[in-house]
């Protein structure tokens, strides 16, 4: 900002973080309108369709419902919320049986819900799972 007196410049500047932390802060608050839950567990049953759409080995995203379920071996399922234990927000990916949160970075071993990176120190919460006539439902009453 050429021609602006120094002070003026620095009050610019800071207004311009301040800002721009606002918006850091709401994204990871759980308060946040931004695709975090107060309970990252489903309050009632949950269908996720077909149990092949998971692969032997690896792991699927429900990012609409917030769950994550892995297959380590065939007509073996597990689920977990997917929101990260550090900032409320929703995985945004599974690579093989990893899951990324795009927050602050955290990463989980989907197999174990365990941070395998942090910030996170807290495992994804477990969510009850059944597996019947090729369907998989996950909540409370599963």
């Amino acid at each position: 900002m050429p021609g602006l007196p120094a002070a003026r410049r620095t009050v610019l500047k800071g207004a311009a973080l301040a800002g721009a932390a606002g918006l850091g802060a709401a994204a990871c608050s759980t308060e946040s309108k931004l695709g975090h839950a107060k309970s990252p567990l489903p309050t009632a049953p949950v269908d996720l369709g077909a149990a092949a759409e998971v692969p032997v080995g690896g792991a699927k995203l429900y990012r609409e419902q917030r769950l994550v379920v892995v297959c380590p071996a065939a007509g073996e399922y597990k689920a977990f919320s997917a929101q990260c234990t550090h900032g409320g927000c929703v995985l945004d990916k599974v690579e093989g049986t990893e899951g990324h949160c795009p927050c602050h970075g955290s990463r989980f071993d989907m197999t174990t819900g365990k941070p395998v990176k942090g910030p996170a120190t807290v495992p994804l919460p477990a969510v009850p799972l059944t597996a019947e006539g090729g369907k998989l439902v996950a909540g409370s009453d599963a």
